[in-house]
């Protein structure tokens, strides 16, 4: 379930990577549910994915 949890945070988050005020909110939703591991799986991620989308890394302050 779990890893279904992280996947479905990643669909999500990239559904929405259009709005970076979106994808905060749903950055901060996405912290709360995740297990710790998964939410360094979702930092690795997100610093890959955000290299190309420069106007999201504001979003990161969430999971440092």
């Amino acid at each position: 379930m779990s890893r279904s949890m992280y996947s479905y945070t990643k669909s999500i988050l990239e559904r929405v990577s259009f709005d970076p005020k979106l994808f905060c909110k749903e950055l901060e939703k996405a912290i709360k549910v995740l297990l710790p591991y998964e939410i360094d799986q979702l930092r690795d991620w997100l610093l890959n994915y955000t290299k190309e989308k420069p106007e999201l890394r504001q979003c990161l302050i969430y999971i440092n």
